[in-house]
């Protein structure tokens, strides 16, 4: 370990080495994931089973398994070089305030207008679209970081977007609504009355929040439908966690020039893009016996698919429409609470990641979102910068790892993912400053409900 006096506040890569290539875990794992299965046949889906939702070359990424490198279009790579790199920051007053001997850093990727990470994937997503020649794309958003990122993306390649936003999320966030619509989006609160799927899930929820395998109906069935149109998404599918993968290979490659190397990676997790993009090079040789890194998936307590959801074949949305993903899930069906202030709001987790935490390599853990905002708020103090809630989940484990370090007097080196800022999501920290912010937790009946809907497969 590098002494720490040595080491930067924030360490940045040059342009020059930003990665030109993007990275599968696939190929390393020493078991792959199951493959999603056609709903009516229950083979293997194909290409051509994909093809009138998604756009061809996403198809092909989804599908690799063997490739372990993909190259960056240079299009994108020039998109990129005007957020990118992103840096990685040391830690030090989060350190002190906590009297910890760990050496903690995270990676910061807030640094652009949609304020996360998922800029990264919406740039290639709709340049494989253009490319193609699709005129328009639709999506789901839940806390509003995926639509802003794609509002942008499709802003800048003239491409026209149909995004539909959680219903709770839109009435908690309006202005992340403004920002979509500023950039050319057009942003429908889900369920809606606009679809078939949106007007069958009001008839049966009428005073329903929405979730976001209700809003993933209503764009795939737009999609589907509609003349030149393809459907995009900003998490779960393996394609996204390769565009991701920028974030773990920046990352690596700018502690690697201070030969520092984590102990433990924490990322929160949703539907699984920024903390697999996050630990996809160090899991890789974690994977080959290199390493003995520890790796967290860090979820709320309100939506705990890892932590307490069966693993399963499932449909990826409400109105099961997609194809049957095995993964950690809480069913279709299931609706988080409304309470619940930031995203992650997804009932299942990606296929890869669900697979490594059956097989032992990946850790999970959930906190209340009390406590998480109560980690927010530390690190905004020591630090400041507002982190997203969602990033605050990272933090909070992050906390807890470092604790566990000043107790044994170990000096471990923590790397989290702080996926992107806060600053749309102060309706929640007003709420968490004056006492009303409440805490929900699902019982085990309430879980039921959502296990009823997976489908019954041999």
């Amino acid at each position: 370990m590098t002494n720490k006096h040595q080491i930067p506040y924030k360490i940045y890569l040059s342009e020059e080495e930003m990665p030109k290539q993007w990275f599968d875990l696939r190929p390393d794992m020493k078991e792959l994931p199951a493959p999603m299965l056609h709903p009516g046949t229950l083979q293997p889906v194909t290409a051509a089973d994909l093809a009138p939702v998604f756009c061809d070359e996403l198809i092909a990424q989804e599908l690799n398994t063997t490739q372990r490198f993909i190259d960056i279009p240079e299009e994108v790579q020039n998109f990129y070089k005007m957020y990118r790199p992103s840096p990685v920051v040391r830690a030090y007053h989060l350190e002190k305030e906590l009297g910890t001997p760990a050496h903690i850093y995270y990676k910061f990727e807030g640094s652009n207008t949609s304020g996360s990470h998922k800029l990264n994937s919406a740039v290639p997503q709709v340049y494989y679209a253009k490319k193609q020649g699709i005129s328009s794309v639709t999506t789901e958003t839940g806390a509003g970081q995926w639509g802003t990122a794609l509002s942008m993306a499709c802003a800048f390649f003239k491409m026209g977007l149909k995004v539909y936003m959680v219903k709770v999320s839109s009435e908690q966030k309006p202005y992340r609504k403004a920002v979509m619509e500023t950039y050319g989006a057009t942003v429908i609160p889900s369920p809606s009355t606009t679809t078939e799927i949106g007007r069958k899930i009001l008839a049966e929820f009428p005073n329903t929040g929405g979730s976001l395998g209700c809003a993933i109906s209503e764009a795939i069935e737009v999609a589907v439908t509609s003349d030149n149109c393809r459907y995009v998404l900003g998490s779960v599918l393996n394609h996204v966690l390769l565009h991701q993968s920028i974030i773990g290979l920046e990352a690596k490659a700018a502690l690697d020039k201070y030969d520092v190397y984590p102990d433990v990676v924490i990322g929160c997790a949703g539907g699984g893009s920024n903390l697999g993009g996050l630990i996809a090079p160090y899991m890789s040789e974690k994977i080959k016996g290199r390493s003995n890194t520890r790796f967290i998936a860090v979820e709320p307590a309100s939506c705990p698919s890892l932590t307490r959801g069966r693993m399963a074949y499932d449909f990826g949305d409400t109105g099961k429409t997609t194809p049957l993903m095995k993964m950690y899930t809480l069913g279709s069906g299931f609706i988080p609470s409304p309470n619940h202030a930031g995203g992650l709001r997804y009932h299942g987790m990606n296929s890869v990641l669900s697979k490594l935490h059956e097989d032992g390599y990946l850790e999970a853990k959930s906190y209340e979102q009390t406590k998480v905002f109560d980690a927010a708020t530390k690190f905004a103090r020591s630090e400041g910068i507002l982190p997203a809630p969602e990033s605050a989940h990272a933090i909070q484990a992050a906390i807890d790892e470092a604790l566990a370090c000043k107790e044994s007097g170990e000096a471990k080196t923590i790397l989290f993912g702080l996926s992107g800022t806060g600053y749309f999501d102060m309706a929640a920290y007003m709420a968490y400053k004056e006492g009303t912010m409440t805490d929900y937790v699902p019982t085990d009946a309430d879980l039921e409900v959502g296990f009823a809907t997976l489908p019954k497969i041999g």
